[in-house]
């Protein structure tokens, strides 16, 4: 009797524990997913645009976001910190555009060895300690870019390039493509090449104006027949630069990125092309492909978003104006 009660109660036990593991097992499994999108920063249309990208993918996949990054593009300390501190909250997982592309390397390995998955996004990272990029061509888009101005300027003419800022690898790139396209043709003169506008559109325009007063001809006109910024604040501080100057619409001007006043300057012709990327779409399969790893799902380890030149031609057609308008309002609280 005694010997039928003891195998009793020990069948009693291993049933109790086996309920407990299953509970923590399902307490575990119900435990809701949160990933944090870390961007270079958050004034520019473009960042806002990624956001409205996770928004949507959150929904879809029934995970929490938590959005935070550094205010200005340039300030790396500040996107370090906010990364190390998301590691230490213990997030699910990290999505990130690198401020760049060696400085962020440390907190990515440390997020890394602490089990937290990361997706590089937009900019691209030096290291192994990622399981996915997703992001732009930016090579493609800057030849893009130097092929389609060289056209404008039949081959040739005196060309400037200011570019973002140092470190930033996916302005780099773009960089990188449109000097290697221009420089097909002899007839163009690359005058300047290695100017910065910083971070923030103030920066930019302040350099923009230095470089056309730098090749202002004697008799006050343009010196130069053709520029080339790499993203949305250059481009935006060039446009101020040339407006002031009198010269908006007088010079072949492609940029990169778009905003609602690089829009109505390309409908004034003021400016001639613009390089799009699909910053929504950017953010939407970070998250995505993010929480495919975690769930054990198949993903692909590079994603190319895409590249678009909108001209004045082709800027009212639908699938342009979806990407020069996203609906951020239905996925952001604005």
């Amino acid at each position: 009797m005694r010997k039928l009660r003891s195998i009793t109660l020990g069948l009693v036990l291993v049933a109790w524990l086996a309920g407990c593991h299953q509970a923590q097992d399902s307490g575990q499994s119900t435990q809701k997913i949160v990933i944090a999108v870390v961007p270079k920063g958050s004034t520019h249309e473009y960042w806002k645009s990624i956001h409205a990208g996770a928004v949507k993918a959150s929904r879809e996949l029934n995970v929490d976001i938590i959005w935070k990054g550094p205010l200005k593009e340039d300030d790396r300390e500040a996107q370090i910190k906010v990364v190390e501190d998301l590691t230490v909250r213990g997030v699910s997982g990290l999505v990130l555009a690198p401020l760049d592309d060696v400085a962020l390397r440390a907190p990515v390995s440390n997020a890394a060895r602490n089990g937290i998955p990361v997706v590089i996004i937009d900019s691209p990272l030096q290291g192994q300690d990622l399981i996915s990029f997703v992001a732009t061509d930016n090579y493609k888009g800057g030849f893009m870019a130097g092929e389609y101005l060289s056209r404008l300027l039949d081959g040739k003419g005196r060309v400037i390039m200011l570019r973002c800022h140092v470190g930033s690898a996916s302005t780099l790139e773009r960089e990188r493509g449109w000097l290697d396209a221009v420089k097909k043709y002899p007839g163009i003169q690359v005058l300047s090449e290695n100017q910065y506008g910083g971070a923030t559109n103030e920066s930019a325009f302040q350099a923009g104006e230095g470089l056309l007063t730098r090749f202002k001809a004697p008799d006050g006109s343009p010196g130069m027949d053709g520029i080339f910024c790499s993203n949305e604040s250059t481009t935006f501080g060039m446009l101020r630069a040339l407006q002031d100057n009198g010269w908006a619409g007088k010079v072949k001007f492609v940029g990169f990125d778009t905003s609602q006043q690089l829009i109505e300057a390309m409908k004034k012709g003021q400016i001639d092309g613009l390089i799009l990327q699909d910053p929504f779409q950017m953010g939407y399969l970070g998250v995505k492909t993010i929480v495919a790893h975690l769930n054990h799902q198949p993903y692909q380890k590079m994603v190319d978003t895409g590249e678009t030149l909108v001209t004045p031609d082709n800027m009212n057609q639908p699938e342009i104006q979806k990407l020069l308008h996203p609906d951020l309002k239905k996925w952001l609280d604005e």
